[in-house]
């Protein structure tokens, strides 16, 4: 008997095929508007970086410049280029997304393997669509394993041969710090926490959630990084706006784009410091105490605009975001305005080049590298994917005097675009340990 498919087929299988056809078409549309709309930086990124960048007027697009690097991979034998006076090599490889480290006292390194949740409000539109596409592209759609891995260099030798899952099943896991007896851990939605014995190569014990953190189907942006304070009497968050530029209202950006305090001892929190448009590394500078952050700030206005930043961050100020950028520079495609907002807008301290997407962030405390590296800030700089020609990819030094920026950052590694311009690597986390300085890659 010869077999049919159901009549209900037949429009659907139709139907697939016209969306793929439309899709093939859509992208071809969309690389030739690329192609020709495409706008380039007409500033270096040196103009963009230190305590007085230089900010051009905006350039809007109907198409904003898009210049995705294709993620490659490093093949074996392959390694960025490294500082004079300084050795690299493979720590670890064939992780899944590793995204963030923590290093415990006994030298253990915990790498968070992770992504994206599944983000359903911010994924709709043709918009949303393409931008899907160019984050494929990026090698960042990959589901997230929701574990912590566990690394141990047990011989010194700069490889690690102990590798064990420390803990899974999380959500969307970011940041760690151990303070006391527990390990916390930000989930994308949740600040939890595990009991922890020195040594231990997993956690046994369930977590147990501490406080909820800003999540839900938007979710822009999802990372949630975590710092103890010197005392460990409190955590500090750096929780992401839910949007580029409050496109998605005003309401929307509640405890978002912001560094929250929480008291461990009875779980209240707060905004410490406000108008932060996406801050994730976060460290405190040794000779002053105080608490520093990278921000990765807004798109679509242009390739030299906006420039993200390092900055101490002070309890209670407001940085800007959405209504303005670097201090009272307006950003108009927010409305309304706060003007009572901006004129309290605080300028950043320094910097770091437009695009450039700094995440990693870890003082330079402890380290036995060349001694140009002994007193400032590591930054990872993941590398853009809107700025021709690109900008980032990358870890840099900022060196400091007396606890603040002095002078012109340092290359720590580079070679992470060939010369065809893809990408082996996108750096994200940074952490250093008493020997060595050590970045996801």
């Amino acid at each position: 008997m010869q077999n049919y498919p159901l009549a209900a087929d037949f429009p659907r299988t139709a139907a697939m095929a016209r969306y793929s056809s439309l899709r093939a078409v859509a992208a071809c549309i969309l690389a030739v508007l690329l192609s020709a709309c495409r706008e380039t930086a007409q500033l270096s990124i040196a103009a963009g970086t230190g305590p007085t960048p230089q900010l051009p007027k905006p350039v809007k697009k109907l198409i904003p410049t898009t210049n995705v690097a294709k993620a490659i991979g490093w093949t074996a034998g392959q390694a960025p280029a490294v500082a004079e006076g300084m050795i690299v090599s493979r720590f670890a490889e064939g992780l899944d997304h590793p995204r963030w480290l923590y290093v415990l006292p006994n030298g253990d390194v915990l790498v968070a393997e992770t992504n994206g949740p599944k983000r359903p409000e911010d994924e709709k539109g043709i918009k949303a669509f393409f931008k899907r596409r160019f984050v494929r592209k990026a090698g960042g759609a990959t589901p997230s394993a929701n574990r912590i891995t566990l690394l141990r260099d047990a011989d010194g030798d700069g490889k690690a041969e102990i590798r064990d899952v420390f803990v899974s099943s999380l959500n969307s896991p970011f940041g760690m710090a151990l303070v006391g007896t527990h390990l916390y851990v930000a989930n994308t939605d949740a600040l939890i926490r595990f009991p922890y014995q020195p040594g231990a190569v997993k956690l046994a014990a369930a977590g147990e959630k501490v406080v909820d953190l800003p999540g839900g189907p938007l979710n822009h942006h999802w990372t949630k990084s975590l710092l103890a304070s010197a005392d460990g009497s409190k955590l500090y968050v750096g929780v992401g706006s839910n949007s580029n530029a409050a496109e998605n209202g005003i309401d929307r950006e509640a405890g978002r784009a912001s560094i929250w305090e929480i008291t461990l001892a009875t779980r209240a929190h707060r905004e410490f410091a406000t108008g932060l448009r996406n801050p994730v590394g976060m460290a405190l500078e040794p000779a002053s105490g105080a608490l520093w952050t990278v921000v990765n700030e807004r798109d679509e206005l242009g390739s030299d605009l906006v420039p993200d930043y390092l900055t101490a961050v002070r309890d209670g100020a407001f940085y800007g975001f959405p209504y303005s950028y670097f201090g009272q520079h307006i950003d108009d495609r927010v409305k309304p305005q706060r003007a009572d907002l901006v004129a309290t807008a605080v300028v950043p301290d320094y910097a770091l080049g437009p695009h450039t997407a700094s995440l990693g962030l870890a003082a330079a405390r402890g380290n036995s590298l060349p001694a140009r590296f002994a007193n400032g800030m590591f930054i990872g700089q993941h590398g853009s994917w809107n700025r021709s020609p690109r900008s980032g990819y990358k870890v840099i030094f900022v060196p400091f005097d007396s606890g603040r920026p002095a002078g012109v950052p340092l290359d720590v590694l580079t070679g992470f675009l060939t010369a065809d311009g893809e990408a082996m690597g996108r750096p994200v986390g940074v952490v250093v340990d008493r020997a060595r300085c050590i970045a996801r890659r």
